[in-house]
């Protein structure tokens, strides 16, 4: 899950740095989004003995570099030549979102009750933040096991909708700081361009929209990736809502579709397993890595589930936001 946690990281990866434009037009895989490259450096690689795989979420480091974590609780730091660190984080986690705050701390999302942590960038735990009781995972709360916190914080989004909720309705969960605390703040709904699609990343930008990804998985044809911008302003805080089932009242956040990133040019990619497009796989996690208030650079990360037929793949796209 996550709010806005802290500006726009300034620094750019040397990784990501080719000319950009404010408008995408060479790779162009919609009017607002287009792919500059990808890379499958990291894929079925280890480093210290660690696998580098199961990477489920990314975040820019206060030096620039690139977090990235594993759903198996390995935080990596990657630089322009790959692995440059490895941390293993305490805890029985199924880790899937990451953020940096602006004191270098690490916040994490797990699936499993589900929970916010905070850690140093050592490792140790300093923080559990607040979870309503109704996002718990069933029978504590209608959260349903593994579809639970998958955003990054401030703002982390369930995957998918709870028990009682019209399906495709996922709530969107915030968090205030008071005093260096951590506090629950408001909550929003989202609605997914179809209800079996699943959020498992969202970003802030500068103006205080939310770039959100949405993914489903069908065997056989492949996945689904999607990228939309949802607005929070003027949306109805459901935190004292009970169940989403199309309440007269209750609005949720206004959402423009940006990019179906079946429709991105394939870039001579290749897949193991049947997909729309090669260039497609498991694509969980996400991170702005620079732009402006009007177009953002946007690295996308998918995750191999340490299954030989699926990929570690990087992506770089230029995201217009209109």
């Amino acid at each position: 899950m996550r709010t806005v946690l802290a500006a726009l990281a300034a620094a750019t990866l040397a990784a990501t740095g080719t000319a950009y434009a404010d408008t995408p037009r060479k790779h162009a895989c919609s009017a607002s989004v287009a792919i500059d490259s990808f890379s499958d450096a990291l894929d079925k690689t280890s480093y210290d003995g660690v696998y580098v795989g199961n990477l489920s979420a990314l975040a820019v480091d206060r030096d620039g570099s690139l977090a990235a974590l594993s759903d198996r609780s390995t935080l990596f730091r990657l630089d322009a030549r790959g692995p440059a660190g490895a941390v293993t984080l305490p805890g029985d986690l199924d880790s899937e979102g990451l953020a940096v705050d602006r004191d270098g701390t690490r916040l994490v999302t797990s699936e499993t009750e589900p929970s916010v942590r905070r850690y140093s960038r050592e490792g140790k735990l300093l923080e559990r933040l607040p979870v309503p009781p109704d996002l718990h995972v069933s029978p504590a709360g209608r959260a349903t096991a593994n579809q639970t916190f998958e955003g990054r914080t401030l703002l982390a989004s369930m995957e998918y909708g709870l028990a009682g909720d019209t399906p495709g309705t996922v709530r969107f969960q915030t968090w205030t700081r008071d005093h260096g605390r951590f506090r629950l703040g408001a909550q929003y709904a989202y609605r997914t361009d179809d209800p079996g699609l699943g959020v498992p990343e969202v970003q802030a930008t500068p103006d205080g929209r939310l770039l959100v990804l949405e993914r489903g998985f069908e065997a056989g044809v492949g996945n689904t990736v999607r990228l939309g911008l949802a607005d929070p302003r003027h949306a109805t805080d459901t935190s004292r809502v009970q169940h989403l089932t199309g309440q007269p009242g209750v609005r949720p956040m206004n959402k423009t579709r940006l990019a179906d990133l079946a429709d991105c040019p394939t870039l001579g990619a290749t897949a193991r397993q049947p997909q729309p497009n090669p260039l497609l796989d498991n694509i969980e996690g996400m991170t702005v890595t620079g732009g402006g208030r009007k177009a953002l650079k946007v690295l996308l990360v998918s995750d191999d589930n340490q299954n030989p037929a699926q990929t570690t793949r990087l992506y770089r796209l230029r995201v217009r936001l209109g």
